[in-house]
């Protein structure tokens, strides 16, 4: 398959994954990546973003954010740093669930271990609060996969503590706590108690008793549970990242979801394809997959 009709086929939905034109892609690595790039240079640019969003069921930029993440392309990190500073509703038409789910993962997998870039995206006020938090996501992947140490991170997190993170948004400072009890940060108990004393924090994502309970159980437990979580790792596959989403299958029902939601947290908001129809699911709300337990305890694990 030539590299103009690999393109092709990303660009627009038509109710099939396309996986030929993926594997031509992995084939192809060195000679598409070029091509790839230049469709992220797009939706980095608003004017140019806005007027695709404007068309029904593009797909270029999915395909290509997953690919390059896969090759670890170090190119496409300035612009998903870029894209992810875009205005918030554009940001959801563009991506739904795509962004605010694998973005941490995407920014980890290009970085190089480089971070000012997502610190620049935590640290802007202006940013989508929940890819602010994706951001957060990337730092911890880059501990959980080797690439960066606890103690770099928490090193960070402690600035953020300290004054770096200067506006109040509650869900951002709601992450920055739940990152750093992910990351066992004991060391920051004195900062994550005044934040929940200053009312930063929305306790629907976690509790301060569930930061004493996760402090209790250890820094090895912490460590593992990080390494093994499925959701802070580097991307390594397009076609398991995206085949699976239901714009891609039609055929399948509201049925089948829950069945799937309790063996792989990726469906659970799915119904649409890779669009959010539901609010974001706190630490502390019933899992969305009918368990009966805490998200945090079902499938945000």
């Amino acid at each position: 398959m030539e590299i103009d009709e690999i393109i092709e086929r990303f660009e627009w939905l038509d109710g099939r994954f396309e996986r030929e034109a993926v594997e031509a892609a992995v084939a192809r690595k060195d000679e598409v990546i070029p091509e790839l790039l230049l469709v992220l240079e797009e939706i980095a640019d608003p004017v140019k973003a806005s007027k695709l969003d404007a068309e029904d069921d593009y797909m270029a930029h999915l395909y290509a954010m997953y690919l390059l993440a896969q090759f670890r392309e170090t190119r496409a990190y300035p612009l998903m740093v870029r894209i992810a500073q875009l205005p918030s509703d554009l940001l959801e038409s563009l991506f739904g669930d795509s962004l605010t789910e694998s973005l941490g993962s995407v920014l980890a997998s290009v970085c190089d271990g480089e971070l000012e870039g997502i610190q620049s995206i935590i640290e802007n006020p202006e940013a989508d609060e929940w890819v602010r938090g994706a951001a957060f996501g990337a730092l911890a992947t880059l501990v959980g996969v080797g690439v960066k140490t606890r103690e770099e991170i928490l090193s960070y997190f402690a600035d953020l503590f300290h004054g770096k993170l200067t506006d109040k948004n509650d869900v951002v400072w709601s992450e920055l706590v739940t990152y750093s009890t992910d990351l066992y940060a004991p060391e920051l108990l004195g900062e994550i108690k005044a934040t929940y004393e200053s009312g930063l924090v929305d306790p629907t994502f976690i509790r301060l008793d569930d930061v004493l309970d996760d402090l209790a159980k250890g820094k090895d437990w912490a460590m593992e549970r990080l390494a093994k979580d499925p959701h802070r790792q580097l991307i390594g596959d397009t076609i398991k990242e995206m085949e699976w989403w239901d714009c891609f299958n039609e055929k399948k029902t509201r049925a089948v979801v829950p069945a799937l939601a309790a063996t792989n947290s990726r469906w659970n908001d799915s119904y649409s394809g890779f669009k959010r129809n539901t609010p974001k699911v706190g630490r502390n709300d019933p899992c969305p997959c009918a368990s009966g337990k805490k998200y945090k305890k079902c499938c945000a694990q």
